[in-house]
């Protein structure tokens, strides 16, 4: 789970590059940083015209567990403490009910997102997934008033990322 098939430089040439909408080139960056003693835990981060816009990590679920009543914080708190029940907390809140997702979910959308067609990945029920047809070249005018018709049921970052892609629209309506 969560592993990036080939070099990360080659999927964020992959994301930045080959499938993004051209009216988004260079709005749209991706980044991943890890941080030695972190046993492979990345942190990713959408960029949207240069500044953070989404992140995905252990630590950003965590936290939103902390903020929603899932998890107390005590204080003080040691590392063993604030990660303890995490992985219980995980497989109990699905990804439909948070706004938050660790960097292995954003890898498995990554490789869900590369393995279907643009159609399954807009109507997929992972946000991150969305995410990523939402940016895509192949997503035109009209599969983006689809898309809207599910805006409800979708997280709030989506929503924002959903209107910033309205706003930027190629001149030639695709």
């Amino acid at each position: 789970m969560g592993k990036i098939l080939g070099s990360w430089s080659g999927m964020r040439k992959y994301l930045e590059e080959e499938m993004l909408h051209p009216a988004l080139r260079g709005m749209i960056r991706y980044d991943c940083t890890t941080y030695v003693g972190m046993d492979g835990c990345r942190v990713f981060t959408l960029f949207v015209e240069g500044k953070p816009f989404k992140r995905f990590s252990w630590e950003t679920v965590n936290s939103f567990f902390i903020a929603h009543g899932y998890a107390e914080k005590s204080s003080p708190m040691s590392v063993a403490d604030y990660w303890q029940d995490f992985q219980a907390l995980l497989a109990q809140v699905p990804m439909n009910q948070r706004e938050e997702y660790t960097d292995g979910e954003f890898c498995d959308a990554l490789t869900a997102y590369r393995n279907q067609a643009i159609g399954e990945s807009l109507s997929s029920p992972n946000p991150i997934v969305n995410m990523f047809a939402l940016l895509d070249r192949r997503t035109g005018v009209r599969a983006l008033q689809r898309f809207q018709e599910s805006m409800e049921a979708q997280p709030e970052w989506l929503h924002a990322l959903y209107d910033f892609r309205m706003r930027n629209l190629h001149h030639d309506g695709t």
